[in-house]
């Protein structure tokens, strides 16, 4: 009976010397793990804010590269990304630690004017933001009634651009002009002109685009017309203005959506083909005439 009591008296002893011995590791695990958090948190309040504003971790203007500026934005390097830096959410230096600078990035470049769509924000060690840009292209200028003088200049969806970005000779040689508008826009660079005859004429000069010099074509003009079947609302058709002054009648803009009447690639092809059998759209003997695109090889394939 005696050796059972003390063999059981042995088993508990062991049992609470192996607790106890586990216990003091536990317990020195714990105080290292408090001593390290300790020395990293005071170590942090030392040194942290010296590590977070140190150079390779700070992102201005200069540290953001951008995709190559297209021949129609005129601006020195890293003047678009200093006027993206105004936005008051990227006041001042960036730390390239902060979460949510991407976010930040990403939504200051989308509100540039000359900024069509932002598709990439990708950050790297020491300090570096990549932006892949897609820009917007000037498709024509809008000549208002009440400013003669002045000219205004859109995307192909009718979008404010920065009319200053050109040279007085771009502004009238390089673009088509729109006119037919009386009042100036109301909406800030990089909204939408929403007056049907700048959407729609904006629309029309972006499909001309690759014809626009060959043609000679010097100006778009609405003209009023009843509601159209299958349109929303009362659309205006258009007619183009050659240099010489043959008019060629466009009919209705490719976002009218009017049934019946031909696409606007189908139309840049007849125009093309007039081209290649007559070589101008003009008159030999100087004559202003007019012109049908919607009628132009509408039967043979060939001129009216």
């Amino acid at each position: 009976m005696g050796s059972v009591k003390k063999k059981g008296s042995s088993a508990v002893w062991d049992f609470l010397s192996w607790l106890v011995r586990d216990g003091r590791s536990v317990l020195l695990w714990a105080v290292t793990l408090a001593v390290l958090g300790g020395g990293w948190w005071l170590g942090w309040r030392r040194f942290g804010p010296q590590i977070l504003e140190s150079p390779d971790r700070q992102v201005g203007p200069d540290q953001v590269r951008i995709t190559p500026l297209p021949d129609w934005i005129h601006r020195k390097r890293g003047d678009l990304q200093r006027e993206v830096f105004r936005d008051p959410t990227l006041d001042g230096l960036q730390s390239l630690m902060d979460d949510r600078l991407v976010e930040r990035i990403y939504q200051a470049f989308s509100r540039h004017p000359w900024v069509a769509k932002v598709t990439s924000v990708t950050k790297q060690y020491p300090a570096l933001v990549r932006v892949s840009l897609v820009y917007r292209r000037p498709a024509c200028m809008v000549e208002v009634a009440e400013e003669p003088k002045v000219v205004w200049a859109v995307d192909s969806e009718g979008v404010l651009l920065p009319s200053e970005d050109f040279t007085s000779i771009e502004a009238t040689t390089r673009y088509p002009h729109l006119t037919g508008v009386e009042r100036k826009p109301t909406v800030a660079l990089g909204q939408r002109w929403s007056d049907v005859r700048v959407v729609g004429g904006a629309e029309i000069a972006a499909a001309l685009e690759p014809l626009w010099d060959a043609m000679k074509l010097h100006r778009i003009a609405p003209v009023a017309s009843a509601p159209a079947s299958g349109s929303a609302g009362t659309e205006p058709q258009f007619v183009l203005t050659t240099r010489a002054g043959t008019q060629i009648v466009w009919g209705y803009a490719p976002g009218a959506n009017v049934l019946g009447e031909p696409t606007a690639a189908q139309k840049v092809a007849r125009l093309r083909q007039y081209l290649d059998a007559y070589d101008t759209f003009d008159s030999p003997k100087g004559q202003h005439q007019t012109l049908d695109v919607r009628r132009i090889g509408k039967a043979s394939g060939g001129a009216p």
